[in-house]
């Protein structure tokens, strides 16, 4: 590309910052510094500029180029979006685009494959989810409970108001993982089960992965499950500060659930902090105080107390049906402390947008059930319509087809 552009006069490269790269569905394995060094050893680049916008809007108005030159892969998919608005940027004064095809050589192919696999290797996986935190406004976490939907977690990207969309990690939940294996959501379904599922996502992705570990269990346990965990490449693990039987949050006080001591629930966060062997990992404490109607007051003190005893992060829960109390923590905790990350889980009260949460401290927002939800009555009004009329060719309006499933998954 840079030899084609050398044709048509002086060659500036625009370097995506990371906050931009993202979006691409790609996640920089090279520092920004390091990508100007790079193009700029290249023979017959002329200038380097960063480029802090994916849509050029920072680039096209101010440079004003006579030719933009891009490969020809955006013609089609999310980044038609940033082609039209590319053609608009230079039609206001007479630039020209030129597009190029996409090499189709095995060396090409080879380089991509590297690069997604690097990013699945756990010493690069475990640690973007701290990197996220820095770089994102809000990092987007969506539910998954197999490689499948760990596959639609990872390459699903919109267009939205002028810019792409996608999610930056996947959260594996005790429940769905408890439900996709017909077991109820009680801890039943041991560690070694979830690590199972564990792989089976982490063999087909790249993005980041959050456990759901529940209460985390006796913390002699627990120290081993952080060492494996870590280990895999997870980046995080969220306990909860609760005991005895475990019982989904969402019944709240309609069921027996005992809130954990301070005391013992802070030694278990510290005991796990003690076992990890990297900086990258993280613990994060989920606060239950909300659920069980314990007030603000006591959900503020355990945070306190789980931050000292050296949680990376703070989560909070609630089942009411608005964010008040929700806003109401995230504010008082902000107020004291500027830097831990906020989790919020907005299962009850989704009209929430993100901007919202973001504009009260939050981090992280995840969405924890949303793909299992909708596999289910899916699966069984399917199931239905070909009892019904003892074939399958009414079901078919409602079945993806098989190609398109394919596509999701990558030949080595």
């Amino acid at each position: 590309m840079i030899n084609e552009a050398k044709k048509y006069g002086d060659v500036i490269v625009g370097a995506l910052s990371d906050e931009e790269i993202i979006k691409y569905n790609y996640f920089p394995t090279v520092s920004l510094e390091n990508r100007i060094s790079l193009y700029q050893s290249i023979s017959g680049v002329s200038k380097v500029v960063v480029q802090r916008s994916l849509m050029y809007d920072d680039i096209i108005p101010s440079l004003k180029p006579d030719y933009v030159l891009h490969s020809d892969s955006w013609r089609n998919g999310v980044e038609f979006t940033v082609r039209a608005h590319v053609k608009e940027l230079l039609s206001a004064y007479g630039g020209e685009l030129i597009e190029i095809s996409e090499p189709k050589s095995d060396e090409a192919k080879q380089f991509k494959r590297i690069h997604r696999e690097r990013l699945a290797m756990p010493e690069f996986r475990r640690k973007r989810l701290r990197e996220l935190i820095k770089l994102c406004p809000i990092v987007k976490i969506i539910e998954a409970h197999s490689g499948l939907t760990g596959l639609i977690a990872e390459k699903t990207v919109v267009e939205s108001n002028g810019t792409l969309e996608q999610f930056d990690a996947m959260w594996i939940s005790s429940l769905c993982d408890s439900i996709d294996k017909g077991k109820p959501d009680i801890e039943l379904v041991d560690m070694s089960s979830r690590l199972r599922t564990i792989d089976d996502i982490m063999d087909v992705t790249s993005k980041p992965i959050i456990l759901d570990g529940d209460t985390g269990g006796l913390t002699e346990h627990f120290v081993y499950n952080v060492r494996t965990l870590e280990r895999m490449g997870v980046s995080a693990v969220i306990i909860e500060d609760k005991t005895g039987l475990k019982k989904n949050s969402l019944f709240g006080v309609d069921v027996v659930q005992t809130q954990d001591s301070i005391e013992d629930f802070s030694a278990k966060i510290t005991a796990g902090k003690k076992a990890q062997l990297t900086d990258d990992f993280m613990i994060i404490a989920r606060i239950e105080s909300l659920i069980l109607e314990q007030g603000i007051d006591d959900a503020l003190t355990r945070a306190r107390a789980y931050v000292k005893a050296g949680a990376d992060g703070i989560m909070i829960h609630s089942r009411t049906e608005t964010p008040n109390e929700i806003f109401d923590f995230c504010d008082l905790f902000r107020k004291e402390d500027q830097t831990t990350p906020l989790v919020v889980v907005p299962t009850s009260f989704n009209y929430v947008t993100e901007e919202e949460l973001k504009s009260h401290g939050v981090n992280i927002v995840i969405y924890a059930n949303q793909l299992m939800r909708a596999a289910f009555p899916a699966m069984t009004k399917t199931a239905e319509t070909i009892l019904k009329h003892h074939r399958s060719l009414e079901a078919d309006e409602m079945l993806m087809p098989f190609k398109d499933i394919i596509t999701l998954i990558d030949e080595l």
